[in-house]
């Protein structure tokens, strides 16, 4: 079985601030809104929101709670060209990082995590070099 397309869609709860958030803060391409759904374009990453109420009503999950005290369950990585530098070109737009650009040496990058206004967890990393 081959899949030919990655495509991320967020389900979240405050429409207006994700959406503001990857147009305006992250810098995505807006490609489509409705005020339900939105979709994004950077280089070939797609990412789309989705209201997680309609879609819960979609599957018959309505019922359950919406939100839980517990561990992140999804990531999304950005690579970037400089993690320091974008970095600080987030802080200026007012972005709390959840950890500030460390070098994981064990893994080849260097990354930094911040939250989106629904709290998804995003990782910001680009490769170490081998002289580092």
């Amino acid at each position: 079985m081959l899949y030919n397309s990655l495509h991320a869609r967020l389900l979240i709860q405050d429409y207006q601030a994700c959406l503001c958030f990857y147009r305006d803060v992250l810098g995505f391409e807006l490609t489509w809104a409705d005020g339900d759904y939105a979709s994004f374009q950077s280089g070939e990453m797609r990412l789309a929101i989705f209201k997680r109420r309609l879609m819960a009503e979609a599957i018959g999950t309505a019922e359950k709670p919406a939100d839980a005290d517990c561990q992140d369950k999804v990531m999304l990585i950005f690579e970037v060209d400089d993690v320091d530098e974008t970095h600080r070109q987030l802080k200026e737009k007012g972005v709390h990082f959840v950890k500030s650009p460390e070098d994981y040496r064990d893994w080849g990058i260097r990354a930094a995590y911040l939250r989106d206004p629904d709290g998804n967890l995003i990782e910001i990393n680009s490769g170490l070099s081998g002289s580092d």
